[in-house]
């Protein structure tokens, strides 16, 4: 049998008890300062933090009452976290989240890893809400130091999903230079090179109150002021991702901010290349679906088609692409599809044709079944692309006869329209103009399926 509750209030008890105390802590900075008392052995043995402070004080005190200063801690915050010292409990719900993250700092620099991983798993797992809310704060508190690695894993899946939280709050343009550098260097970011180019921009001059909202305004010296802003964050800006037409209009007109032989560079590869092209053999694409075909480019374009969006448009919607099936890693049988896929709406089939570097693709926002039958929606949609790299080379087309938007077969794999895309997985697969507004390939021929992948779509 164990006694803990009981001992946990003895030693709270012990606390209170104003008697038998041998060490005052003086905690905050004036005027807001207090004297705590406390007992040495119960803090030695539980904060080992506070074990090397009193360490060096009974050197220097010779055993006599000792007496420590913690000046960086509120009274208030230390306070809680002592009755958890001495009592091993602490009553999360009676806080606000605010001061839940100033006793998860102030845990954090007493070593309490116990409470700290507490509190982490705590944020996390009860206030999402909360903390999408309040992005700028908690994620800035996660990133003073390293020590809180379930609340930056939570926080970078947030950004690498919803990047426009912090992009787009009021309060971006206050984020520390270390936070920015940690964002824009994810290989999950969900964001446009070109976007997140603009934005690294917006941070800099925001950073320099005298320096012109427009370019042409800027003189050498503000050049160099910005150029200074934002130099560590160069190196982890993509430039290659970019289409030769971003970089003319992007980057071309602050190449001052740019080291010369980056520029130089960028110049020779771009000044060759078709307005929507990008250089091939330097990309280093973002991609946080798990995908072995597509990148976060196309998932972007891709989310603006469901959202019925024009190419240049902001997405007015954020949305999580779950891998349901992958034919490399779950096999191509059309009975595997139906396995996994039937009963799932909303889902997106890539595919990528074999010996072609060609993608095709369709939307069916309907479930899936195997009873023969077509199923009618108008939100469907099929697409190709012309390779995995330029995402501006693309065909679009969108259900014409609504009531044929996509047929069900147990002896089928996907199968939108009239014929329109046809992937019998294994099997030759084809497509013809039937049920859709245009072909999305330009011959009817036949052709196999290299690999292909079926994302369910949820609404973060």
């Amino acid at each position: 049998m164990e006694f803990l509750p009981k001992l946990s209030q003895n030693l709270l008890e012990i606390l209170d008890d104003e008697e038998y105390y041998d060490i005052t802590i003086e905690v905050g900075n004036d005027p807001n300062v207090k004297i705590l008392k406390a007992h040495m052995a119960i803090l030695n043995y539980r904060s080992p933090y506070l074990r090397r402070i009193l360490s060096t004080n009974k050197k220097k005190n010779g055993g006599t009452l000792a007496h420590i200063k913690l000046p960086n801690i509120s009274p208030e915050i230390f306070q809680i976290i002592l009755r958890y010292i001495y009592g091993g409990k602490l009553s999360v719900e009676k806080y606000d989240i605010p001061d839940l993250l100033k006793i998860l700092v102030t845990a954090n620099e007493l070593n309490l890893q116990e409470l700290s991983n507490y509190l982490q798993s705590f944020l996390v797992k009860n206030n999402a809400s909360w903390i999408e809310q309040n992005f700028n704060l908690v994620y800035q508190t996660s990133f003073e130091t390293d020590s809180f690695p379930e609340l930056q894993k939570y926080c970078n899946t947030i950004i690498s999903k919803k990047p426009d939280k912090i992009f787009k709050s009021f309060d971006f343009s206050l984020i520390p230079e270390k936070v920015l550098i940690s964002i824009i260097q994810s290989d999950d970011l969900r964001m446009g090179e070109i976007r997140v180019w603009e934005h690294v921009l917006k941070w800099g001059i925001a950073q320099n109150s005298e320096l012109p909202s427009d370019f042409a305004n800027f003189s050498k010296n503000d050049f160099n002021i910005l150029k200074n802003t934002i130099q560590k964050c160069i190196p982890f800006i993509r430039f290659y991702n970019l289409t030769s037409k971003e970089f003319s209009d992007k980057v071309i007109p602050c190449r001052k901010v740019l080291p010369k032989e980056l520029y130089m560079d960028l110049l020779k590869t771009f000044l060759n290349l078709h307005p929507g092209s990008r250089p091939n053999g330097k990309l280093k694409l973002r991609n946080n679906v798990g995908s072995k075909i597509i990148t976060s480019q196309h998932i972007e374009l891709i989310s603006k088609w469901i959202d019925k969006l024009d190419v240049t448009d902001e997405l007015s919607s954020s949305y999580e692409f779950k891998l349901l099936l992958c034919g490399s890693r779950d096999g191509f049988s059309i009975k595997k599809f139906h396995e996994k896929c039937d009963n799932k709406s909303h889902t997106v089939i890539i595919a990528k044709v074999k010996n072609s570097n060609k993608i095709l693709g369709g939307y069916n926002p309907v479930e899936w079944k195997s009873t023969d039958g077509y199923s009618s929606t108008k939100d469907s949609f099929i697409f190709s692309f012309e390779d995995s790299i330029n995402i501006e080379n693309y065909i679009l087309s969108r259900v014409k006869n609504e009531g044929y938007a996509i047929w069900n077969g147990q002896n089928y794999g996907p199968y939108f329209g009239n014929d329109d895309l046809v992937m019998n997985v294994s099997d030759k697969s084809f497509c013809k103009k039937g049920s859709y507004e245009i072909p999305i390939r330009e011959t009817a021929d036949k052709f196999s399926v290299e690999e292909y992948e079926v994302f369910q779509i949820t609404k973060d």
